[in-house]
Parts: C-alpha cells; sequence; structure tokens
C-alpha cells in the first residue's frame, strides 16, 4: 500500500506530533478535532517542533516550509477521511468516545483504507468492533513527544490481516520510527511494562523510600533509562498513568498495576504532572508537551 494521504483525528499532544512526522515524510495529512482552537494549536506546536529542530541542524527551512505546507485543517471527519489512504486516531483513553469517533469515520473511509488507533492500553478487538472492516483495523501506539520519541508498537487484533500488518510496518518505517509487533493483550508490551515500573517507583515515594530524584537516577545511571519512571510519569500526565492503570489492574489482576494512593490521592489535588505545573517536579509552565 502506498500512503500519500493520512486522516489524523485528534489534535492533541500525540494527534500534533503524528501528524508532524507524517508531513515530514511527504504525506498530505488533514487533521480533524471538534475542540476550537484544537488545530491551530497543534500547527503552532508543530512550527515550534520544527524550529528548535532547525536550530539544532537537524531541520533544514526548505523542510520546515514543506511539513507546514502538507497539513491542512479538515472541519468534519468526512473531509479528513476522504481520499485517505491511513486513518490514525489519536482521541484520549476513552473506549466510547474512541469508538464513536472510529464508528463515524470507517463510515466515510475510502474502502481500502487502513485504519490505526494510537491507544496505549485499550484492546484493539473491542475498538475494531466499531470499523466497518476490522481486517484493515489495528493499532499504531506512538510515543511522547512523537517527533522524537523513536518506538511504534504495532498491534493486531483478532481480524487483522497480515496485509494491514505488514503495510503498517512499512509505513512506519517510512517516517523514521522503529516498529515492533504485539497481540491484543492488555497493556501490550510497552505500556504493561512501563506501568509496571512505574507503580512501583510511586510505592517508593509512598514508602519514602527515596527521594523521586534519586529513584529516578537509580533507574537512569543504573539501567540507562534516558529518564526516570517519575519524570515520565509527569510528562504523560499523572490522571493518564492513574487511568491506565486502573484498566490493567481490572484486566490482569493482581498488585502490580494496583494505582498506590498517593497517585490518587494527587491526581485528586490537580498535580497532573508538566500540564498542570506540578506532579512529582515542579515545572516551569502549565502547557502540556
Amino acid at each position: 500500500m502506498t500512503v500519500r494521504r493520512v486522516a489524523v483525528l485528534g489534535a492533541g499532544a500525540m494527534g500534533h506530533g503524528i501528524a508532524q512526522v507524517c508531513a515530514q515524510a511527504g504525506c498530505e495529512v488533514r487533521v480533524y478535532d471538534p475542540a476550537p482552537g484544537s488545530y491551530d494549536r497543534a500547527r503552532r506546536r508543530v512550527r515550534a517542533n520544527l524550529e528548535k529542530g532547525l536550530t539544532l541542524g537537524k531541520v533544514s527551512e526548505a523542510e520546515l516550509a514543506e511539513t507546514m505546507q502538507l497539513m491542512f485543517e479538515a472541519s468534519e471527519i468526512e473531509e479528513a477521511v476522504a481520499g485517505a489512504d491511513l486513518l490514525i486516531e489519536a482521541a484520549p483513553e476513552s473506549v466510547s468516545l474512541k469508538k464513536r469517533l472510529i464508528a463515524r469515520a470507517a463510515r466515510a473511509a475510502p474502502e481500502g483504507a487502513v485504519f490505526a488507533t494510537n491507544t496505549s492500553s485499550i484492546s484493539i478487538g473491542e475498538l475494531a468492533s466499531a470499523a466497518c472492516r476490522p481486517s484493515l483495523f489495528l493499532g499504531m501506539h506512538f510515543f511522547n513527544p512523537v517527533h522524537l520519541m523513536p518506538l511504534v508498537e504495532v498491534v493486531t487484533g483478532p481480524k487483522t490481516s497480515d496485509e494491514t500488518k505488514d503495510a503498517a510496518v512499512a509505513f512506519a518505517l517510512r517516517i523514521g520510527k522503529e516498529p515492533i509487533v504485539v497481540g491484543d493483550s492488555p497493556g501490550f508490551a510497552s505500556t504493561r511494562l512501563g506501568i509496571a515500573l512505574g507503580m512501583e517507583a510511586i510505592r517508593m515515594v509512598e514508602e519514602e523510600v527515596a527521594s523521586p530524584e534519586d529513584i529516578d537516577r537509580a533507574m537512569e545511571l543504573g539501567y540507562r533509562h534516558p529518564m526516570g519512571p517519575l519524570r515520565l510519569t509527569d510528562l504523560v500526565g499523572l490522571d493518564v498513568r492513574l487511568a491506565i492503570a486502573e484498566e490493567l489492574h481490572r484486566e490482569l489482576g493482581g498488585s502490580t498495576f494496583e494505582p498506590p494512593e498517593l497517585l490518587r490521592r494527587m491526581v485528586g489535588e490537580g498535580r497532573l504532572g508538566r500540564k498542570s505545573g506540578r506532579g512529582f517536579y515542579r515545572w516551569p509552565t502549565g502547557e502540556s508537551s
């Protein structure tokens, strides 16, 4: 499958980054988000990312201009998916929200278009039930910030065809990512491992084993993690991590994914991490990454 046009459904922290890497790979990208001002904010974020790359010598003036020229706003889902070869849904982690969006987009999508959902934990099989053609549906789990993180999890559902999987792997490589293929198990591979480590790190803070800074330093220096689990939790959002942990705990049971009381309390207090200005660390701005 040759991907020339991509529809990105959702312009938030993940959607804008997905739109950016697709446009940088030469695809025409149409972005849909019903929230007023979402596309304008997404476009500013993409430009800021590219300008930083320009400053660092990683992006040329021509690449910046070409990327911005390939991104367009779609006022309706039907406009976004018209003529698209690939649809990527990037709505927040809500089963009901995603299924409504997927159902509407699938009805309007071209017959042979591949439909990917960017989810970190929701069952691909469940989301595929809202799509018209589940053989063309799968997960493509990107990581934040999308323009910098190399990994993409290609998650196959129970009805995903081999052709669809191969097309997604090929596209991930085209946009400069390193894909891994995983089955439709709760939390897939990366989220299951990441949440297990994150919840244990929060329990260690709760039990006063060490400070957040020293817990993170242990993983960064002792295990060569580029970022500690608590700083990562701040960047992802404590509310997001809580929701994922609750879902994994429901699906898998046991104590590994049970959210610590400290996490629930911090979310209740509005300490959500970088986007609120305070989590396990203090951040200079309340803007999300």
